[in-house]
């Protein structure tokens, strides 16, 4: 198929009374290849305010993600062409944002290795618009003010990287469990009410108290049993959580070569 031929992508946003808002980027590319399901996951975005524009295979979502810039990409696996885990590899290092990964049953093996590739979340497909949304409202895609580095203890966040270190090593988490990190330690040592945290993380404050519990259990293993870390999240009854960090002995700190190689 030429240049010419392609079919353009389908689009969904903010639209004036000239026509097209061209001011406005769209915040999510939806590479997705069963074209009903996109038109219902499109009509469900743009009623939610949401700008989107889709596509049907890897290689269209490649060259859209180059010429649109979108904030997010979600990428419904299996995806013809160029597989998500392709594509996810070649977004992460032609022209960084981040990927999410959507799969069923048949496309769970390609989610995976997206993941591997360096997508930040999975989520399942058919889609459900209510589990993306607040990976998109509540920091998924970085802006100016939240593009520096947070550092507390020795834990090193990058939000625009979604990348992690813990004395100088790569840590794995999932989306939520990084939103859930990023924001304690942004109020390091502050208590942060529950109520505060599902706001910050679902976009709510009715939601079902014991997911919040597990999502901090997990975030506190992974940093104290599974890399050693000098800071913990401390539960106080009845209120809310608090990062905090003891004294440690001295690491080296995490550089750009010990980044590239725990990307490797």
């Amino acid at each position: 198929m030429t240049p010419d031929a392609r079919r353009p992508p389908e689009t969904a946003a903010r639209r004036s009374p000239d026509g097209p808002d061209d001011s406005s980027t769209p915040a999510l590319l939806m590479a997705e290849p069963d074209e009903e399901l996109a038109k219902q996951a499109m009509a469900r975005f743009s009623a939610a305010g949401v700008s989107v524009i889709a596509c049907h295979d890897g290689a269209e979502a490649l060259l859209q993600v180059g010429a649109q810039h979108p904030g997010a990409v979600l990428l419904g696996a299996p995806l013809p062409v160029v597989n998500a885990a392709d594509v996810t590899r070649l977004i992460n290092r032609l022209s960084p944002v981040p990927v999410i990964v959507g799969a069923g049953p048949d496309g769970t093996e390609e989610a995976t290795a997206a993941l591997a590739a360096g997508a930040v979340a999975f989520v399942a497909r058919p889609y459900r618009i209510e589990e993306i949304l607040p990976l998109l409202t509540a920091g998924l895609t970085p802006d100016d003010k939240a593009a520096a580095t947070l550092v507390v203890g020795d834990i090193e966040l990058d939000p625009v990287g979604f990348h992690v270190y813990v004395r100088g090593r790569s840590l794995q988490l999932p989306v939520r469990e990084f939103m859930l990190l990023r924001y304690l330690m942004e109020n390091v040592n502050r208590l942060v009410s529950r109520p505060e945290l599902t706001q910050v993380l679902w976009g709510t404050k009715s939601l079902d108290s014991n997911t919040l519990t597990v999502h901090v259990r997990r975030v506190r293993q992974r940093l104290r049993e599974g890399a050693g870390s000098c800071c913990t999240i401390d539960a106080i009854r009845g209120m809310g959580y608090r990062l905090e960090c003891r004294p440690s002995d001295p690491v080296r700190p995490p550089h750009s070569s010990s980044r590239s190689a725990a990307r490797a």
